[in-house]
Parts: structure tokens; sequence; C-alpha cells
């Protein structure tokens, strides 16, 4: 059986790598939108109701937009964005998090994908917070450098481009300490304190 799968935003880093994924496999259609049609509500609606699987990579605004279009109740919503990392009715993509994690991601027909900065967080500290070794209401604070592929297009070109010395070496961002990654470090921790969190975008592509 050939499932059928739509990204919604297959022109971004994260949808064109999704694509390659998609590509490799002959047990997936991967549906796909015209060009001059990418802002079009209701081509796009009919496609995520046509699709087994959609995947929204997308900014957060739209990715709640595209979200409200799914009528279908068979199709699977899978969101890049962090627009619905701590709502309900969304099932959190880290089959680590809890041992019923994994089981809630496989029935869910609404899945939100973690942050990369995030899992790493919540992977070191939610054992510790269910073990009791770390109270809920402690301040932690944490950095964290990851790639530069996650900045999107214009970062990588940046990166890509060469000849400024300033890229070489880590570079500390959202310095007013409001990453968007903190809702769900803290929910999906169990800490009931907002941590104190510093990213920081590395001249690597990835990891």
């Amino acid at each position: 059986m050939v499932m059928l799968a739509f990204v919604d935003g297959q022109e971004g880093t994260t949808g064109l790598r999704i694509h390659e994924y998609l590509a490799q496999r002959d047990d997936i259609e991967v549906l796909r939108i015209e060009a001059d049609k990418r802002k079009d509500a209701s081509e796009r609606a009919r496609l995520l109701n046509a699709a087994d699987v959609a995947f929204l990579c997308l900014p957060d605004l739209a990715a709640k937009e595209a979200a409200a279009l799914v009528t279908n109740p068979n199709t699977c919503l899978i969101d890049a964005s962090t627009a619905h990392r701590t709502a309900a009715g969304w099932a959190f993509g880290l089959p680590e998090l809890a041992p019923s994690q994994r089981e809630l991601i496989r029935t869910s027909k609404r899945i939100s994908n973690p942050g990369c900065h995030a899992s790493a967080f919540i992977l070191l500290l939610r054992p510790l917070v269910d073990a009791g070794l770390v109270p809920a209401a402690l301040a932690v604070s944490a950095s964290s450098i990851t790639g530069y592929s996650g900045g999107g297009k214009k970062m990588i070109e940046q990166y890509e481009a060469g000849g400024d010395p300033r890229l070489d070496s880590p570079r500390p961002y959202a310095l007013g300490l409001g990453h968007k990654h903190v809702p769900e470090m803290t929910t999906h921790t169990g800490l009931s304190t907002r941590p104190i969190f510093m990213p920081i975008v590395g001249n690597f592509y990835k990891g």
C-alpha cells in the first residue's frame, strides 16, 4: 500500500530535506503543489486533506493556519514549527520523553516535531526531574551550540559565501533569553521555573 505524503512549505530548508528522504522510498507518493499555487489556500487545503501524512514546514503562524485547513480526520499532521509543541491535542514527537510517549506518537494524528536545542535539554533534564534528583523549581541555566543550517536559507548563504572572519567563531544569539524553544524546554521537563538558555550558532552545517 502506497502512502500519500504532502509537504506544505516544500521549498524551505526543512521541506527540501524531507522531500529528499521521501523520494528514496517506493512506498510513499509525494503530492506536489504547483509553484504558482503555493499561496493558494484552497489548493493547499485540497492536498493537505488528500494526504495520509502532511508535514508542515512553515513559520509558526502559517503552520497554525495550515493545521486549521485540515478537515480529514485520517490525515496525520507533523508540524516542524514551534507552533504546537506545547499545544493540547498534539503529541510531542520525542519518543524517549516518557514510557508511554512512543505509543502516544504512533496513535496520534497531530504530532509536533521537537526543537534541536530543546531535544538535548529535555533528554538530559526530564529523567532527573522525574527521579526527584532535580527539583522542579530549580533555576536551570544551559548553553547549546548548533550548526548554521537551522537559520534557514539566508544564514546558510551567509556562512557558505565565506570571507567574513566574524563567522569563524561561535556566535550567541537570542540574547534577550526568550528563545522560541524555552516553552517546550519548560513544559516537557516538568520544570516550574523557566530555564535561562543561551543558544549558540557555530561555523558548521548541522549537529
